[in-house]
């Protein structure tokens, strides 16, 4: 039926009886699926049809939570069914093998429902049954049995853990339990390549989350008994106090695993039912300072190497929380770092360690601020100073000073895009003709998921999506402002699956012509289609029009014409081209950037 429909050929149907044959047990309908072959909405719509079944999308489906105690987990998983909703004496079960329909008899014994069976793709059950059934245990047991064998490796570095004021948890936060529990979720953590991990507690239950390329997702729910020495271990290991309840905390845990070190910057938050605590992984394995992996584009990628490699003047990068802003300027100082450059930073706070710079912490409870970190290194002969963020007149004015007196000067501001970071700067009160003079480039950039690479598919947006764009199906390349200079870059560094469509694209085509790309979903990707991520930059480059238009104290809209007609791409005409490179989705340009 699948190759009927075109949806299967018989070259990829005897790869997946070949993949099948690897698997004993496996069905074909998830064995094409996992290979990201055929989409498995496809797959449950031809079961629905060959068996006369109704047949339902469980990503779609908000699972009742409340009825998953009438069927056991074991059972759940070893039939893989799900229920779904209760209407009076009716149970609605989701099944993934249709002619198993003899556990439908025994979910009638069990339950004491009548049982209206419905079809759901196996891929999304089993995840399904997972997330809401063995999510709690089975993975905190896994953890624990995956910790067990590396036990030895894992070792808790700079705790002051003999010392803390343990109290009454003492007893509590030293069970082997809590502590292998800890360190489960850490490394696991790590291994997924997480950015960072919330612990939270609600009124009847606790709840770990990882956060993997920007977006959340639970990984387990530990038993409500081990929250009060599950917090109050995380306190230990990053040197707080845990007789404190009352206000938020700050600290740091260093975490030997295997031969690899790594920082967790740890914060605590009380809230209604208990502590919430936040751990952002700052893993230096996973730093990457090559620009060009970003995806900066080569027009912007040489007009900031020529801006960072001037003796003096400012570079800003902009953008908001999370976007990669630090990334980006440690990448730009492992370029101009050499035996002959002194440089100093001011960060708040210092994320990773570089050899060969002098990195301050800033720390305002004691003084200890921007202002006052950047008059000191002007009596450190510096050459290159990169402060962590401009926040107020006093920085933001020294900054320009040091900058027209000799010095290279990067930092980091909070503004949508490049243009309205001139008009934040005057507002601060900074004087127009200090800001043209010290300006030699603006950095905005925001961070978009890469499309899974291995079940990556062609396909057709439909008007709603290009609705969600701004742009009609009939719009040309021309009329969104793009150069022939631009589609030649998209051209460079596309992928493989793309290039046969822009190797004759031109200003003339329209947007219904574009090729477009998603994510099929599959075990590489977590069945989420995406899997990585990439940056999207506005640079605008100061040129001798773009200074004159500053001292004219212009408007963000005649600055942003004006860097356009000069080369700039905006961050939505950057996303325009991740897309037409087969790099990203439409949805995620949408949601990163403003048209």
């Amino acid at each position: 039926m699948l190759i009927r429909e075109g949806l299967l050929t018989t070259e990829t149907l005897a790869k997946a009886l070949q993949e099948q044959a690897s698997n004993p047990g496996q069905r074909l309908g998830l064995t094409v699926v996992k290979m990201g072959l055929v989409p498995e909405i496809e797959v449950v719509r031809m079961l629905a049809r060959q068996f006369r079944m109704p047949a339902v999308d469980l990503s779609r489906f908000e699972v009742d939570t409340r009825l998953l105690k009438l069927i056991p987990a074991e059972l759940a998983t070893k039939q893989t069914v799900l229920p779904l909703k209760r209407d009076g004496r009716q149970l609605t079960v989701a099944i993934a093998d249709p002619t198993a329909m003899s556990v439908v008899d025994d979910l009638k014994f069990i339950t004491r429902y009548d049982i209206v069976p419905v079809l759901a793709g196996e891929y999304s059950m089993r995840a399904a049954i997972e997330k809401h059934y063995e999510a709690n245990e089975v993975h905190i047991q896994t953890l624990l049995q995956d910790i067990a064998a590396e036990d030895d490796d894992v070792e808790v570095l700079d705790s002051q853990e003999e010392s803390a004021d343990a109290g009454v948890l003492a007893a509590q936060v030293d069970e082997a339990p809590v502590v292998k529990l800890i360190n489960a979720i850490l490394v696991d953590a790590v291994s997924k390549g997480a950015s960072d991990i919330h612990f939270e507690c609600f009124e009847h239950d606790l709840r770990v989350r990882y956060r993997v390329d920007g977006a959340l997702q639970e990984v387990m729910k530990p038993p409500m008994k081990m929250r009060a020495a599950l917090i109050s271990r995380f306190k230990i290991m990053a040197s707080l106090n845990i007789a404190e309840r009352r206000v938020p905390q700050d600290g740091r845990i260093k975490l030997k695993v295997g031969k690899k070190v790594v920082d967790f910057r740890v914060s605590t938050l009380p809230t209604l039912f208990g502590e919430k605590v936040v751990l952002r992984i700052l893993d230096k394995g996973n730093l990457t300072l090559e620009l060009e992996k970003f995806g900066i584009e080569p027009r912007a990628e040489r007009e900031l190497m020529e801006a960072i490699s001037n003796p003096y003047g400012m570079v800003l990068v902009t953008g908001p929380t999370g976007s990669g802003k630090t990334t980006t300027l440690y990448s730009a100082l492992s370029k101009i770092n050499t035996g002959d450059t002194n440089i100093m930073t001011a960060e708040d706070p210092v994320e990773y360690n570089l050899h060969g710079i002098n990195q301050v912490l800033v720390r305002t409870e004691i003084g200890m601020t921007f202002a006052a970190a950047l008059k000191a290194f002007l009596r450190q002969d510096p050459n290159v100073i990169m402060l962590g963020e401009i926040r107020d007149l006093e920085t933001g004015g020294i900054a320009i000073k040091a900058a027209l007196t000799g010095h290279m000067v990067l930092s980091t501001l909070h503004t949508n895009s490049a243009p309205e970071t001139i008009v934040r700067l005057l507002d601060m009160g900074l004087e127009p003709f200090n800001v043209a003079s010290a300006l030699n480039l603006i950095l905005a950039q925001r961070l978009v998921r890469r499309i899974c690479s291995k079940c990556k598919t062609k396909y057709t947006p439909d008007a709603a999506e290009f609705a969600g764009a701004k742009v009609k199906p009939d719009t040309t390349l021309r009329s969104l402002r793009f150069t022939d200079e631009a589609l030649l870059n998209a051209r460079l560094r596309a992928s493989p699956e793309a290039l046969p469509f822009l190797t004759n694209l031109s200003l003339d085509t329209r947007i219904e012509e574009l090729p477009f790309f998603k994510g099929n979903g599959c075990d590489a990707c977590g069945g989420t289609g995406l899997k990585g991520r990439q940056g999207v930059y506005e640079v605008m480059f100061m040129t001798p029009t773009l200074k004159k238009l500053i001292m004219q104290n212009a408007d963000v809209q005649i600055i942003r014409d004006s860097a356009i007609e000069e080369g700039m791409l905006t961050l939505r005409m950057d996303g325009w081209l991740k897309v037409l490179k087969g790099v990203t989705t439409l949805e995620q340009v949408i949601r990163e950037t403003s048209s």
